[in-house]
C-alpha cells in the first residue's frame, strides 16, 4: 500500500521567521500563523512587556525552515500582540526556498535548519551591500522519529536500523534486527512504509548527518537538503510527513516533536550505547545541544553538533534551526523590526516558549552572542 504524495500541504503559512513553536501543525502552510493544529490558540509565554519594539514599523516578510514554524508561530502572535501596526509574515516552507529568497532579497530573514554553504553566502554579498549572510542559532530541538504500526506501542531502535529502514534495506517490521532491539514486543510482519521530505530540508540533511556519523557503514550518503536515498516515499513539508505517519499503518517517518505531540504520534526511543534508550524530548535535546561549538567566524555563529554522543539521557537526533540575516546591509525600513523581533525570539522570554512546546532553548553561553550579533546588525 505505498501511498506517493509529493505535492500534499504546501507551505504558505505566513509567520515570522522561527522553528516549529505554536504547535500549528497545519501542514507547513496555513494562512493563520496563532492557531494550532486543532484551531485552537496555544497560551502566550511571554507578556506584552517582553517584547521592545524599537521603532519596528511596516511589514516584515521572512520565510524557510518548517521545522520553526510552530515556534516562530508563537512568537509572532506574542510580538505582534505588544507592537501594534507592524506585521510579520513567515512564510513556512523549506530552508532551501528560505535561503532562494533571502538571497534573491525578497525577505528581510530566513530560517534555515542548517548553517549557510559558503556558495550561499558568496551569493548573499550581492544583497547584503558591504556585508555577507550570516547563521544566527534560535531554535533547536529533537527529529522525532514517528511511527504507526498497529498493535505496537514503544518501539527501539538504533542508527544502523534506522539507516537500513531509511534506505530501503530492511522491508517488514518482524525483521530481525527491529526484533533484537524490541525483545518482548510483538512486531507484526507489516510492511515499512518510509516517508521522507520532497523538498530541499534542513531536518533531513540533519538526520542525514546524524545517521552518516552514527552509522556510516549503513548510510553510505552525504548529508544534503535533498533526500539521497532509493525508496521510501515522499511528503511536503514536515507536517506533511507528519499526516502520512498519521494516516499509514506501517509507516514511519522524521519530523520536529512539536508535530508528534500535537498529532498524537507515537516516537522511536534510540538506543545510542548509553545505558536506557533515550526518548526525543525537549530535554534530551538540550543535553545533546549543550555540547555543541561554535564553528562559524566573526559574526556567525554556525554550530558543530555531536550526533554520536553516548552521554546518559542525550538524544542524537537533533537540529539547531538558524535565522540568516545580513551582518551589515540590511535594507534600511525593515532593519529595526529585524532586530526588534529576533532580540524577542532570543530574550528569555521568547526562548522560554521554545521549551513549552517540544523544543529545546538555544544554550545560554550560544545564546548571549546571539544577542550581541543582533545589536551589531547594520
Amino acid at each position: 500500500m505505498k501511498l506517493q504524495r509529493k505535492n500534499m500541504l504546501r507551505a504558505s503559512a505566513l509567520g515570522a521567521l522561527v522553528v516549529s513553536g505554536a504547535l500549528v501543525l497545519t501542514a507547513c502552510g496555513s494562512d493563520n500563523n496563532t492557531k494550532t493544529a486543532d484551531g485552537s490558540a496555544k497560551p502566550s509565554a511571554a507578556a506584552a512587556g517582553d517584547v521592545k519594539c524599537d521603532g519596528a514599523k511596516g511589514k516584515l516578510l521572512a520565510s524557510g525552515s518548517s521545522a520553526q514554524k510552530n515556534a516562530v508561530d508563537l512568537w509572532v502572535k506574542n510580538y505582534m500582540a505588544a507592537c501594534s501596526g507592524v506585521e510579520v509574515n513567515y512564510k513556512s516552507s523549506s530552508s532551501g526556498e528560505g535561503i532562494v529568497a533571502f538571497n534573491q532579497g525578497t525577505v528581510g530573514f530566513a530560517g534555515s535548519d542548517s548553517a549557510l554553504k559558503p556558495d550561499a553566502v558568496e551569493e548573499s554579498k550581492k544583497i547584503c551591500t558591504g556585508g555577507q549572510g550570516i547563521n544566527l542559532p534560535m531554535v533547536g530541538g529533537p527529529i522525532a522519529i514517528g511511527f504507526n504500526v498497529a498493535g505496537v506501542d514503544k518501539l527501539t531502535l538504533d542508527a544502523p536500523t534506522l539507516a537500513n529502514i531509511f534506505n530501503d534495506k530492511i522491508k517488514k517490521w518482524d525483521d530481525e534486527a527491529i526484533k533484537k532491539l524490541n525483545p518482548g514486543v510483538t512486531l507484526p510482519s507489516t510492511a515499512i512504509q518510509a516517508f521522507h521530505r520532497s523538498e530541499d530540508s534542513g531536518t533531513t540533511e540533519n538526520l542525514g548527518k546524524y545517521l552518516k556519523a552514527a552509522a556510516p557503514e549503513a548510510w553510505t550518503y552525504e548529508a544534503a537538503k535533498k533526500w539521497p536515498a532509493p525508496g521510501g516515499q515522499a511528503a511536503t513539508g514536515s507536517a506533511g510527513v507528519a499526516s502520512q505517519v498519521k494516516a499509514v499503518d506501517g509507516a514511519i517517518g522524521y519530523f520536529e516533536l512539536s508535530y508528534a505531540s500535537s498529532q498524537s504520534i507515537k516516537t522511536v526511543d534510540v538506543n545510542t550505547g548509553a545505558a536506557a534508550p533515550v526518548k526525543a524530548s525537549s530535554e534530551s535535546a538540550s543535553k545533546a545541544i549543550a555540547a555543541a561549538k561554535i564553528a562559524g567566524t566573526g559574526s556567525d555563529l554556525a554550530l558543530k553538533l555531536d550526533y554520536t554522543t553516548k552521554a546518559e539521557g542525550a538524544y542524537p537526533i537533533v537540529l539547531v534551526t538558524y535565522e540568516v540575516v545580513c551582518d551589515k546591509g540590511n535594507k534600511a525600513e525593515t532593519l529595526p523590526t529585524v532586530k526588534s523581533f529576533l532580540n524577542y525570539t532570543a530574550s528569555d522570554a521568547g526562548q522560554k516558549v521554545l521549551s513549552e512546546n517540544g523544543y529545546a532553548p538555544i544554550p545560554a553561553e550560544i545564546n548571549t552572542k546571539v544577542r550581541e550579533v543582533i545589536n551589531s546588525l547594520s
